[in-house]
């Protein structure tokens, strides 16, 4: 009886990796256009950045 069941538990164990393998293989991958993404949102990030830098140092002079 316990080695059916462990057959069993076996069978589900592979039915499962076949499944994962076969949702692995319809998972596009990332588009090029993300990357661009990414590298156009830390271009923006540091240019606000600057631009709040340079804000407060003439507040600074003016309140001076």
């Amino acid at each position: 009886m316990d080695e059916e069941r462990i057959e069993n538990a076996v069978k589900r164990i592979e039915a499962a990796l076949a499944r994962i393998g076969a949702a692995a293989d319809q998972v596009s991958p990332q588009p090029a256009s993300v990357s661009a993404l990414l590298e156009k949102h830390e271009t923006l990030r540091e240019t606000v950045s600057n631009s709040l830098k340079e804000l407060d140092e003439l507040i600074g002079k003016i309140e001076a």
